[in-house]
């Protein structure tokens, strides 16, 4: 069962997301990263993960990263969202490419996967697409830093 705290949270004011009635969604979303937490906790306490001592660090910045999408109501990530967070990342998929990533990652129906699914996939030895493409988005992004030679212009641009 779940253990009789009842710990209240400062009340911010949720930045993000207003456009869905503020409240109701800052509420969602603290209950989503709650849930989040809770399978974190539930993976520092998995004997095949643990022996990783990064893992903590990892797991609060899988986090983040998996806040970042569209949830359902069920805190998981379906097939529009993944589409949305693609085409942000600048990766665009196809209906087929993206039911396909789905299903590396799923644990369940090929429709949806979890932030368990997620996390699996991130930990996991296994080369999923969807791996490959956020990790190097990572990667990207660490190498945006903005240092030396302005970017590359666009061929069309040059004299």
């Amino acid at each position: 069962g779940r253990s009789e705290k009842t710990t209240k949270r400062e009340e911010k004011p949720a930045d993000r997301g207003l456009q869905l009635g503020g409240k109701a969604f800052g509420l969602l979303k603290a209950q989503q990263e709650e849930r989040l937490d809770e399978i974190n906790k539930q993976f520092l306490d998995d004997p095949k993960y643990s022996s990783d001592e990064d893992l903590p660090s990892k797991l609060k910045a899988f986090k983040e990263k998996y806040m970042e999408f569209d949830l359902n109501g069920n805190g998981d990530i379906d097939i529009m969202s993944l589409k949305r967070m693609l085409e942000k990342l600048g990766a665009p998929k196809t209906h087929l490419e993206l039911k396909k990533l789905i299903g590396e990652v799923s644990s369940g129906s090929g429709e949806t996967f979890s932030y368990a699914d997620f996390l699996r996939m991130m930990l996991g030895k296994r080369s999923a697409i969807l791996k490959m493409i956020l990790m190097y988005e990572e990667k990207a992004r660490e190498q945006e830093k903005p240092t030396g030679p302005p970017a590359k212009k666009a061929i069309s641009e040059l004299p």
